[in-house]
Protein backbone atom coordinates (compact mmCIF):
# COMPACT_ATOMS: atom_id res chain seq x y z
CA UNK A 1 0.00 0.00 0.00
CA UNK A 2 1.20 3.33 -0.97
CA UNK A 3 2.69 5.75 2.30
CA UNK A 4 1.50 2.62 4.48
CA UNK A 5 2.95 5.16 7.44
CA UNK A 6 -0.24 6.37 7.62
CA UNK A 7 -2.59 3.34 6.92
CA UNK A 8 -4.61 4.03 10.22
CA UNK A 9 -5.38 7.83 9.35
CA UNK A 10 -6.27 6.52 6.16
CA UNK A 11 -8.78 3.97 7.38
CA UNK A 12 -9.85 6.11 10.32
CA UNK A 13 -10.84 8.37 6.98
CA UNK A 14 -12.73 5.51 5.47
CA UNK A 15 -14.37 4.82 7.97
CA UNK A 16 -15.75 8.39 8.54
CA UNK A 17 -16.36 8.34 5.05
CA UNK A 18 -18.59 5.25 5.67
CA UNK A 19 -20.48 7.08 8.31
CA UNK A 20 -21.25 9.58 6.40
CA UNK A 21 -23.33 7.52 3.37
CA UNK A 22 -20.10 6.70 1.36
CA UNK A 23 -20.93 3.63 0.50
CA UNK A 24 -19.10 2.83 -3.16
CA UNK A 25 -16.74 -0.27 -2.13
CA UNK A 26 -14.30 0.69 -5.57
CA UNK A 27 -14.26 4.26 -4.11
CA UNK A 28 -13.43 3.45 -0.13
CA UNK A 29 -10.69 0.98 -0.93
CA UNK A 30 -9.06 3.88 -3.80
CA UNK A 31 -9.61 6.49 -0.87
CA UNK A 32 -7.51 3.49 1.60
CA UNK A 33 -5.04 3.26 -1.08
CA UNK A 34 -4.04 6.93 -1.82
CA UNK A 35 -1.69 8.53 -0.08
CA UNK A 36 -3.32 11.92 0.04
CA UNK A 37 -0.31 13.64 2.69
CA UNK A 38 1.71 13.57 -0.87
CA UNK A 39 -0.83 16.02 -2.75
CA UNK A 40 -1.05 18.67 -0.32
CA UNK A 41 2.32 21.00 1.17
CA UNK A 42 4.76 19.70 3.47
CA UNK A 43 3.41 21.83 6.14
CA UNK A 44 -0.13 21.33 5.97
CA UNK A 45 0.56 17.51 5.62
CA UNK A 46 -0.35 16.48 9.03
CA UNK A 47 -3.80 17.83 8.39
CA UNK A 48 -4.12 15.53 5.53
CA UNK A 49 -6.51 13.16 6.74
CA UNK A 50 -9.06 15.68 8.12
CA UNK A 51 -12.07 15.83 5.99
CA UNK A 52 -11.21 19.93 4.65
CA UNK A 53 -10.11 21.23 1.80
CA UNK A 54 -6.31 22.70 2.06
CA UNK A 55 -4.82 25.17 -0.63
CA UNK A 56 -1.90 23.53 -2.73
CA UNK A 57 -1.08 27.13 -4.80
CA UNK A 58 -2.27 28.69 -7.66
CA UNK A 59 -5.18 30.04 -5.96
CA UNK A 60 -6.34 26.12 -5.72
CA UNK A 61 -7.04 23.79 -3.49
CA UNK A 62 -7.46 19.87 -2.84
CA UNK A 63 -11.10 19.10 -2.24
CA UNK A 64 -12.18 18.03 1.16
CA UNK A 65 -12.35 13.84 1.01
CA UNK A 66 -15.70 13.51 1.63
CA UNK A 67 -16.50 15.32 -1.73
CA UNK A 68 -13.84 13.46 -3.36
CA UNK A 69 -15.69 10.25 -2.68
CA UNK A 70 -19.18 11.43 -2.78
CA UNK A 71 -18.27 12.86 -6.33
CA UNK A 72 -16.72 9.55 -7.55
CA UNK A 73 -19.15 7.66 -6.52
CA UNK A 74 -22.04 9.73 -8.55
CA UNK A 75 -19.85 9.29 -11.16
CA UNK A 76 -20.57 5.51 -11.27
CA UNK A 77 -17.08 4.63 -12.83
CA UNK A 78 -16.42 1.04 -14.06
CA UNK A 79 -12.78 -0.77 -14.73
CA UNK A 80 -13.43 -0.77 -18.09
CA UNK A 81 -14.05 3.37 -17.99
CA UNK A 82 -12.08 6.47 -19.82
CA UNK A 83 -12.68 9.48 -17.46
CA UNK A 84 -12.25 12.97 -18.06
CA UNK A 85 -10.85 15.14 -15.32
CA UNK A 86 -11.16 19.00 -15.81
CA UNK A 87 -9.01 20.27 -13.75
CA UNK A 88 -6.13 18.48 -12.17
CA UNK A 89 -5.16 20.45 -9.10
CA UNK A 90 -2.61 18.38 -6.85
CA UNK A 91 -3.77 15.09 -8.80
CA UNK A 92 -5.58 13.28 -5.78
CA UNK A 93 -9.02 13.06 -7.39
CA UNK A 94 -7.03 11.60 -10.64
CA UNK A 95 -5.30 9.21 -8.39
CA UNK A 96 -8.61 8.04 -6.73
CA UNK A 97 -10.55 7.46 -10.69
CA UNK A 98 -6.74 5.70 -11.62
CA UNK A 99 -7.80 2.76 -8.40
CA UNK A 100 -11.08 2.22 -10.26
CA UNK A 101 -11.20 3.25 -13.69
CA UNK A 102 -9.16 1.85 -17.01
CA UNK A 103 -7.78 5.32 -18.09
CA UNK A 104 -7.95 8.90 -16.71
CA UNK A 105 -6.77 12.25 -18.67
CA UNK A 106 -7.17 14.84 -16.44
CA UNK A 107 -6.73 18.88 -17.80
CA UNK A 108 -5.09 21.76 -16.02
CA UNK A 109 -4.61 25.03 -16.42
CA UNK A 110 -1.96 26.02 -14.12
CA UNK A 111 1.15 24.46 -15.66
CA UNK A 112 3.18 23.95 -12.16
CA UNK A 113 0.26 22.45 -11.18
CA UNK A 114 -0.10 20.11 -13.95
CA UNK A 115 3.23 19.01 -13.82
CA UNK A 116 3.70 18.38 -10.25
CA UNK A 117 0.82 16.24 -10.16
CA UNK A 118 2.26 14.46 -13.52
CA UNK A 119 5.51 13.73 -11.85
CA UNK A 120 3.47 12.36 -8.27
CA UNK A 121 1.12 10.08 -9.97
CA UNK A 122 4.40 8.50 -11.83
CA UNK A 123 6.06 8.26 -8.56
CA UNK A 124 2.75 6.64 -7.35
CA UNK A 125 3.14 4.36 -10.03
CA UNK A 126 -0.36 4.87 -11.24
CA UNK A 127 0.75 4.75 -15.36
CA UNK A 128 -3.11 4.89 -16.54
CA UNK A 129 -3.19 9.24 -15.93
CA UNK A 130 -2.32 11.03 -18.78
CA UNK A 131 -2.24 14.99 -17.26
CA UNK A 132 -2.73 17.52 -20.01
CA UNK A 133 -1.76 21.04 -19.52
CA UNK A 134 -4.25 23.64 -20.87
CA UNK A 135 -7.48 25.27 -20.47
CA UNK A 136 -9.43 22.90 -18.57
CA UNK A 137 -12.89 24.28 -19.15
CA UNK A 138 -12.57 22.74 -22.89
CA UNK A 139 -12.10 19.72 -21.98
CA UNK A 140 -9.65 17.59 -24.52
CA UNK A 141 -11.42 16.52 -27.45
CA UNK A 142 -8.36 15.71 -29.05
CA UNK A 143 -8.76 12.06 -26.66
CA UNK A 144 -12.79 11.75 -26.44
CA UNK A 145 -15.29 10.33 -26.11
CA UNK A 146 -14.81 9.68 -22.91
CA UNK A 147 -17.67 7.05 -20.73
CA UNK A 148 -17.45 9.77 -17.86
CA UNK A 149 -16.41 13.14 -17.13
CA UNK A 150 -15.77 14.87 -13.84
CA UNK A 151 -15.54 18.76 -13.25
CA UNK A 152 -13.83 19.92 -10.28
CA UNK A 153 -13.87 23.38 -10.26
CA UNK A 154 -17.24 25.51 -10.41
CA UNK A 155 -18.79 26.03 -12.89
CA UNK A 156 -21.46 28.49 -14.80
CA UNK A 157 -22.72 25.74 -16.81
CA UNK A 158 -22.42 22.43 -18.65
CA UNK A 159 -20.79 23.79 -21.99
CA UNK A 160 -21.63 21.80 -25.19
CA UNK A 161 -18.50 21.38 -25.92
CA UNK A 162 -17.39 19.40 -23.35
CA UNK A 163 -21.05 17.19 -23.08
CA UNK A 164 -19.80 16.40 -26.87
CA UNK A 165 -17.10 15.05 -25.68
CA UNK A 166 -18.88 12.06 -23.35
CA UNK A 167 -19.82 8.79 -25.22
CA UNK A 168 -23.29 7.76 -25.25
CA UNK A 169 -24.71 6.39 -22.06
CA UNK A 170 -21.41 8.63 -20.50
CA UNK A 171 -22.37 10.98 -17.09
CA UNK A 172 -21.08 14.23 -16.19
CA UNK A 173 -20.69 15.06 -12.49
CA UNK A 174 -20.16 18.87 -12.09
CA UNK A 175 -20.31 21.12 -9.28
CA UNK A 176 -22.74 24.19 -11.16
CA UNK A 177 -23.92 27.61 -9.98
CA UNK A 178 -21.68 30.80 -9.30
CA UNK A 179 -18.63 31.51 -8.25
CA UNK A 180 -19.88 31.53 -4.53
CA UNK A 181 -22.06 28.46 -4.66
CA UNK A 182 -23.00 25.66 -6.04
CA UNK A 183 -25.10 22.45 -6.41
CA UNK A 184 -23.80 19.25 -7.35
CA UNK A 185 -25.11 18.26 -10.73
CA UNK A 186 -24.70 14.76 -12.74
CA UNK A 187 -25.82 15.00 -16.55
CA UNK A 188 -26.94 12.42 -18.51
CA UNK A 189 -25.86 12.02 -22.29
CA UNK A 190 -29.34 12.19 -23.05
CA UNK A 191 -29.78 15.57 -21.06
CA UNK A 192 -31.14 14.33 -17.62
CA UNK A 193 -29.76 15.91 -14.81
CA UNK A 194 -29.69 15.10 -11.30
CA UNK A 195 -29.39 17.42 -8.09
CA UNK A 196 -27.62 16.33 -5.19
CA UNK A 197 -27.09 19.33 -2.50
CA UNK A 198 -24.99 22.66 -2.74
CA UNK A 199 -21.31 22.61 -2.24
CA UNK A 200 -18.41 25.01 -3.03
CA UNK A 201 -15.46 24.76 -4.98
CA UNK A 202 -13.09 27.58 -6.62
CA UNK A 203 -14.21 28.52 -10.15
CA UNK A 204 -13.47 27.16 -13.30
CA UNK A 205 -11.12 29.61 -15.41
CA UNK A 206 -11.18 29.40 -19.09
CA UNK A 207 -13.38 29.57 -22.62
CA UNK A 208 -16.10 27.68 -21.04
CA UNK A 209 -15.87 28.77 -17.42
CA UNK A 210 -15.44 32.21 -15.34
CA UNK A 211 -13.44 35.23 -16.04
CA UNK A 212 -10.83 35.67 -13.44
CA UNK A 213 -12.31 39.30 -12.78
CA UNK A 214 -15.52 37.90 -12.17
CA UNK A 215 -18.19 36.44 -14.61
CA UNK A 216 -18.45 34.04 -16.88
CA UNK A 217 -16.11 33.34 -20.14
CA UNK A 218 -18.94 30.85 -21.99
CA UNK A 219 -19.62 31.03 -25.32
CA UNK A 220 -21.93 28.37 -27.31
CA UNK A 221 -24.10 28.08 -24.73
CA UNK A 222 -24.56 24.96 -22.25
CA UNK A 223 -25.69 21.81 -23.60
Amino acid sequence: MAGSDRRVEREALVGSLERNGIRDRAVLDAMAWVPRERFVPEDLAADAYVDRALPIGEGQTVSQPWIVARMTELLEARPDHRVLEVGTGSGYQAAVLARIVRDVVSVERHAPLAERASALLRELGLDNVRVVTGDASAGHAAAAPYDRIIVTAASPGIHGDLAAQLAPGGRIVAPVGTERMQELVVRHSDGREEHHGGVMFVPLLGRAGFRPNGGSERKGGAA
